[in-house]
C-alpha cells in the first residue's frame, strides 16, 4: 500500500492558488480514477483507491499548510505505513513554473508543508514530487504570490504541470522512485 499526500490549504479561497497544486493534482487523480475524496478522519480529505493493482490512499489534508504533518502522521500510523511508502505532492517556488522534480530523500527546503510532515514523522525518508511555481513576475510578497491564482498565461501550463504530476506519481507506485526520478526529472514543460 501506498499513501500519495497533495498539500495544499482548505477551503474556497484557496482552491485555485499556486501553494495548491499539489492538493489539486490528488483531487485531480482521484477524479480519474472514479473515487470520492470523502471528509472523514486525518483531519482530511481522502479515498483508499486500487490503481492498477496496488492499494494506494489519496489524501489532502485540510489542516492548513503548516500543519499537514498532523493529517499525514495519522493517515501513515493508521495504514502502519513505513515512511518509503509515502509520496508527498507540493509547490516549489525554487523551480520555474513547467519544471517538476520527483525526489527520494531530503530537507524541506523552506516548505512549511514539508517541515511539518518532517517533524511529525522525525525523518525525511520519504519521496516528493516537487512543482515549481517559479517566482513573482511583478514585484509581489512570497506570501500573497503562492497564494493567488496562477496568472492568464500560466493556466494551461500548470493544468499541463498537474497531469505530469499525476503520471510521476503513477510511476512512484507502479515502478519506483528511481523510474519516477528517471522520467520525470528531466522534462520542460513551457507555455
Amino acid at each position: 500500500m501506498y499513501l500519495i499526500a497533495g498539500l495544499g490549504n482548505p477551503g474556497p479561497p484557496y482552491e485555485h492558488t499556486r501553494h495548491n497544486i499539489g492538493l489539486k493534482s490528488v483531487e485531480q487523480w482521484g477524479k480519474s480514477l472514479g473515487a470520492t475524496l470523502k471528509i472523514d478522519r486525518f483531519g482530511s480529505k481522502h479515498a483508499p483507491v486500487n490503481f492498477r493493482g496496488k492499494k494506494i490512499v489519496l489524501l489532502c489534508p485540510l489542516t492548513f499548510m503548516n500543519k499537514s504533518g498532523e493529517s499525514v502522521g495519522d493517515c501513515l500510523h493508521y495504514y502502519d505505513l513505513a515512511s518509503d511508502r509515502l509520496l508527498v505532492i507540493h509547490d516549489d517556488l525554487d523551480l520555474p513554473l513547467g519544471r517538476i522534480k520527483v525526489i527520494k530523500h531530503g530537507g524541506a527546503g523552506g516548505h512549511k508543508g514539508v517541515l511539518s510532515i518532517i517533524g511529525i514523522l522525525g525523518n525525511s525518508e520519504f519521496s516528493r514530487v516537487k512543482i515549481g511555481i517559479g517566482r513573482p513576475c511583478h514585484g509581489e510578497a512570497i506570501a500573497d504570490y503562492v497564494l493567488s491564482d496562477f496568472y492568464d498565461n500560466e493556466k494551461k501550463l500548470a493544468e499541463d504541470v498537474i497531469r505530469t504530476a499525476i503520471e510521476a506519481a503513477e510511476l512512484f507506485v507502479l515502478e519506483g522512485v528511481q523510474t519516477a526520478m528517471n522520467r520525470i526529472n528531466c522534462r520542460r514543460l513551457t507555455i
